[in-house]
């Protein structure tokens, strides 16, 4: 079992960068495959990005890619999300997450932190 505990979230102004990270507990970190999410008010949680055990496999979800890094490092037990080009659309709850494998699908995850808020404003 793992916990995981999200930071780094804020108000930023559009244009702007922010990084949060997710910091777990637990010997077995390096273990899991991680993932991020996000959910906005009135809408599902979608998929950000996902990362493999070993940090070597990384995938985004379209909306973000060439503007959000995945990285992890199992040394510290963390995983970050490096977002730049920060939209007012990229405003949202953020949550990691751990699981077996780095899909783009909250259901292959089977922990999951409280999440931080992310609000861009324009």
């Amino acid at each position: 079992q793992v916990q995981l505990v999200e930071s780094g979230g804020g108000l930023v102004q559009a244009g702007d960068s922010l990084r949060l990270s997710c910091a777990a507990s637990g010997r077995t970190f390096s273990s899991y495959a991680m993932g991020w999410f996000r959910q906005a008010p009135g809408k599902e949680r979608e998929s950000v990005a996902a990362i493999s055990q070993s940090g070597g496999v990384t995938y985004y979800a379209d909306s973000v890619k060439g503007r959000f890094t995945i990285s992890r490092d199992n040394a510290r037990n963390t995983m970050y999300l490096q977002m730049s080009s920060l939209k007012p659309e990229d405003t949202a709850v953020y949550y990691c997450a751990a699981g077996r494998l780095p899909r783009m699908a909250p259901r292959a995850y089977d922990y999951w932190g409280q999440g931080t808020q992310v609000t861009v404003s324009s």
